[in-house]
């Protein structure tokens, strides 16, 4: 039996799960929408052997998908484990064999392969459906196509051969009015490169364009964004080195010299087309929205003010710094007029959020007027006590709607004892933006169990429509999309 014990991983609300489950017709407090047809999907890491390291990083973990379907007022849930390379590899070997976050050089000789380091991805950080497939992606390597009903590992894909990069981003966007999905591989010749190849890929599936670019350091370009006329490419301060490696340390590490990056390509463009904007520290992992106004680009987007991740620390030896590692909903303009490489950013709420934002899908690249997110509203009560063991000083306890046009923010508190992971929105029919529903997974510290909010996205301050109650704890979860089951070949 692997031993925890001893691993950041702990125990309490937090432990290793380590097993596949299915649930036919899951205990529901309320009533589900009976339109509801689809699955909510998502994926995270799992340790299946205890990492290597203490100082490992937990986005190092073994990929582990989950699903709700939901039919005619029902849900089932189910969850799987990614069998990847590197999982079925340390399978076989009965240990864990892999060394730190993206570093080759701290595997165990049998498995290391610092010249293909696409095969140790642990394909743990989101989902994402396109062209009637659902993929499981992680930045350092290729997607990983999973089948939809059974959660069964199909494989990795690279697009009939026409993906040449040996990586594919975490968050490719899906262009609502033509189905087109565009995403990004970095590091896309090898380890520590810094080429960044970007690729069309239509409706069907088929790569119809490449560009292939060089970036101004090398860094993580997490997330994206795409209007109907550009793509935004956002990075900055997270750094590597042939140095870093060989002392085998973490994949990044954080540098508070670096400027931040925002790059801005036309759709159709090429290379000589990228305009680089440069802006001050920021920790640009993920981002709500973007659309075109003219010449001008606006971005919205929950950037922290500095490093977020401990676990990537900052290279001068200094400690992670908590009270930098703040996210707010920021407005970022990009003048494609202005002479010069900086931006306009404005706060458009005082507030600290978490930076996992969703807008509704139907305005991806249009002008959006709501944002979605969570955050810790410190108005509401937090019972420690009751949480136990695992449960974190402080908790997000409520998801929340920003109105761009008014500034309004409209919340739906979680409980006393309930920390809140990603959301994802659900579109009801043919609706105008925000008519649909939200779902997202709570953390029931006092319970010990994992919970499924449904909640009307129009209605947040009313409260929950329902509740879909495991009997167990899930995995952290990183990222989780919605499929209408007219997206896949659900059964």
């Amino acid at each position: 039996m692997a031993d925890f014990s001893k691993t950041a991983t702990g125990r309490g609300y937090n432990a290793p799960m380590r097993f596949e489950a299915d649930i036919d017709d899951c205990e529901v407090v309320g009533k589900l929408p009976s339109d509801l047809d689809g699955a909510f999907f998502r994926v995270g890491g799992e340790w299946y052997y205890p990492p290597l390291s203490p100082d490992d990083a937990p986005l190092n973990s073994d990929g582990f998908i989950s699903s709700f379907r939901f039919k005619s007022g029902k849900v089932d849930f189910h969850n799987r484990w990614i069998h990847t390379h590197r999982f079925e590899e340390q399978r076989k070997a009965r240990r864990q064999l892999y060394g730190n976050y993206r570093n080759p050089y701290t595997d165990d000789p049998s498995v290391r392969d610092p010249l293909h380091p696409n095969l140790r991805t642990v394909s743990n950080t989101a989902p994402v459906v396109h062209a009637g497939k659902l993929f499981s992606l992680k930045e350092d390597g290729l997607p990983y196509q999973i089948d939809p009903n059974t959660l069964a590992t199909k494989g990795t894909w690279d697009f009939q051969g026409k993906w040449k990069s040996q990586t594919f981003a975490a968050h490719p966007k899906i262009d609502p009015l033509t189905g087109e999905m565009i995403a990004l591989g970095y590091e896309a010749t090898g380890l520590l490169s810094d080429d960044v190849f970007i690729y069309t890929i239509d409706k069907s599936g088929s790569v119809k364009r490449e560009v292939r670019i060089k970036q101004p350091y090398v860094s993580l370009i997490h997330d994206m964004a795409i209007t109907h006329k550009h793509i935004i490419l956002p990075f900055g301060g997270y750094v590597t080195s042939k140095e870093r490696l060989a002392e085998g340390k973490v994949h990044w590490g954080w540098d508070q010299t670096k400027p931040s990056y925002i790059g801005v390509l036309p759709r159709d463009g090429d290379a000589k087309d990228l305009r680089w904007f440069k802006g001050p520290e920021r920790c640009m992992m993920h981002v709500f929205n973007a659309h075109t106004e003219g010449n001008k680009v606006i971005l919205y987007a929950p950037f922290y003010d500095s490093n977020f991740f401990p676990f990537f620390p900052p290279i001068d030896g200094s400690p992670w710094n908590p009270a930098k590692a703040r996210a707010f909903i920021r407005k970022i303009t990009l003048d494609l007029d202005s002479k010069s490489d900086g931006w306009q950013e404005e706060i458009l709420w005082p507030t600290q959020v978490v930076d996992l934002g969703k807008v509704d899908p139907r305005v991806v690249s249009l002008q959006s007027r709501y944002l979605y997110t969570s955050y810790s509203d410190a108005s509401k009560p937090y019972d420690r006590d009751a949480s136990g063991p695992g449960a974190p000083a402080r908790t997000n306890n409520s998801y929340m709607r920003f109105d761009i046009a008014t500034g309004k923010v409209e919340s739906l508190f979680a409980g006393p004892t309930h920390n809140l992971q990603e959301l994802s929105f659900v579109p009801r029919g043919r609706g105008e933006e925000g008519v649909g529903y939200i779902v997202g997974v709570a953390a029931n510290y006092a319970e010990m169990r994992s919970e499924l909010i449904v909640a009307d996205a129009q209605r947040l301050g009313e409260g929950e429509i329902a509740r879909v109650i495991l009997p167990f704890r899930l995995n952290s979860q990183v990222h989780g999309v919605w499929a209408d089951a007219k997206e896949l070949p659900f059964k």
